[in-house]
């Protein structure tokens, strides 16, 4: 069965339901830094719902005017809504990275960009500099009493989780040394095992080339880093997201080749030298999180790339790993322009769920979902276990590929979907999902997520019941300004 609640009456979505004008609207830097009580609200906020949405992304599209080629690209900016008794503030920031302080005060572009920006000069000025701008502006988490800004290429920045100031670098009393990798899609285990149940986040790093280094990290809850070790696989690596159960981490080793001459001579980022290879399978490496507990394994499957990751869970022999799967690499081209993207001209990104015999060293994929859909979300208690409910940006339409406009919830056990829609003239982010305090069941709480509104040009905080989207949102808290399209974040009571 599928349901549909809109934002607007469903005789205002025309059968495309966006605008390409619209869509870019959300590609615009936000120069501003706010601090405000939210006093525009559509509807109720829950007075049980208390704490902070943390939400970071590309803040600046230009530095003084001069764009940058790829969002990715963008400096980060932190913005932070608190709810409190049925109110909630808005405080944005920019993480004041030294790059970004220098270029601020030079007003201009100082530092290439992964993802293909160029210092001005051509590539005369642009070669044989491998400087890296760490931007942090992929993700924030708040662990062992610490907000963090997140990069996978370097290393966190310390933020005041109150004020959003930045402190400076962390590196974990040590264990990370300067400018040493720390991803940006840590997974919080809530319940580790093999240290009598307490919770522990794990995360990871990756040194590439030719062949790969892998190094797990495990925190404990006041932030010290329990464990550390390090695997060697074959093979260049390029790894967004990963998976973890009680006893695994897991990774999906994209088939991806790089070249990296073009960069090296200042005509490309190292991001627009890399090039799916259609015929290669897709590696999936699986690495015990106790490695006295078993050997590293490596099982293929068929081409295809992952960036985002679900969920997984231990079931007998098998691992079963839930992912956002597409045919193939969406490459960056060094006269592109990210805000003409064809989203027709590209495949979707779909649900799939892939069973890793352990014992057979085989995989069977299955397809969950076939709309276009990224940024998955399950209840926090349920990260590494069987679950039954999952949370997704999603396209408003159910076949072909298009910008994230809705909100979808998938019953894995019942296959019962629900989706609340803000097309035509909104566009959606990650949701969160938020538990209720004392709940017993899995979906008991809300989802919580960023909505741009092409037509007013601000976004929407929007509150949804994750048990039932029918009865549409709950409040939508509407901000003075837009957030530009961010990418990850994470909810916490502080």
């Amino acid at each position: 069965m599928q349901s549909f609640q809109l934002y607007e009456r469903a005789s205002t979505v025309p059968d495309k339901s966006y605008t390409r004008g619209d869509w870019q609207g959300g590609y615009q830097s936000l120069k501003q830094e706010f601090d405000y009580w939210i006093d525009d609200v559509e509807g109720q906020i829950p007075q049980e719902l208390h704490g902070t949405l943390f939400r970071n992304g590309p803040g600046l599209l230009d530095v003084n005017g001069q764009p940058i080629h790829h969002p990715f690209d963008g400096d980060g900016m932190i913005s932070r809504i608190t709810f409190s008794n049925g109110r909630a503030h808005f405080r944005n920031r920019f993480i004041r990275t030294s790059a970004y302080l220098e270029e601020q005060k030079a007003g201009k572009i100082l530092y290439r960009g992964v993802f293909g920006t160029q210092k001005p000069g051509g590539w005369q000025n642009n070669a044989f500099d491998f400087r890296l701008k760490n931007i942090a502006n992929t993700n924030v988490i708040y662990w062992g009493g610490k907000l963090l800004a997140l990069w996978e290429a370097a290393d966190p920045h310390l933020l005041d989780a109150h004020t959003l100031e930045t402190l400076g670098k962390e590196h974990f009393n040590g264990v990370l040394s300067e400018s040493e990798a720390f991803a940006a899609h840590p997974r919080i285990d809530p319940s580790n095992p093999e240290d009598v149940g307490a919770p522990r986040l794990v995360n990871f790093s990756i040194k590439t080339g030719r062949s790969s280094t892998i190094t797990i990290f495990e925190l404990d809850f006041t932030g010290k880093v329990v464990r550390k070790h390090a695997h060697s696989v074959p093979g260049f690596c390029f790894i967004h997201d990963f998976a973890i159960t009680p006893n695994y981490c897991i990774f999906f080793q994209n088939p991806v080749a790089f070249n990296p001459i073009p960069f090296v001579l200042g005509m490309r980022g190292a991001g627009e030298c890399m090039k799916f290879q259609p015929n290669q399978p897709t590696s999936i490496v699986i690495i015990p999180r106790n490695p006295q507990q078993g050997k590293v394994q490596i099982l293929k499957t068929h081409s295809g790339f992952v960036f985002h990751h679900a969920n997984a869970f231990e079931e007998g022999d098998e691992i079963v790993v839930d992912s956002i799967c597409y045919e193939s690499l969406p490459e960056v081209e060094p006269q592109s322009d990210f805000r003409q993207v064809d989203f027709e001209a590209l495949k979707p990104g779909q649900l799939w769920r892939f069973h890793l015999n352990l014992k057979d060293e085989t995989v069977r994929r299955e397809l969950l979902e076939s709309r276009c859909c990224e940024f998955p979300h399950v209840h926090p208690s349920y990260v590494g276990r069987p679950y039954r409910y999952l949370y997704m940006g999603a396209a408003h339409s159910e076949s072909g590929n298009a910008p994230l406009q809705a909100f979808l919830k998938v019953d894995l056990q019942s296959t019962e979907r629900q989706i609340w829609s803000a097309a035509p003239r909104g566009f959606a982010s990650e949701p969160v999902f938020v538990p209720r305090p004392g709940c017993e069941k899995e979906d008991d709480g809300w989802v919580v997520a960023l909505v741009y509104d092409s037509t007013h040009h601000r976004s929407d905080v929007v509150i949804l019941d994750a048990n039932d989207f029918h009865q549409g949102a709950i409040a939508r808290l509407h901000l003075k300004h837009h957030i530009p399209y961010g990418l990850h974040g994470s909810f916490n009571i502080i």
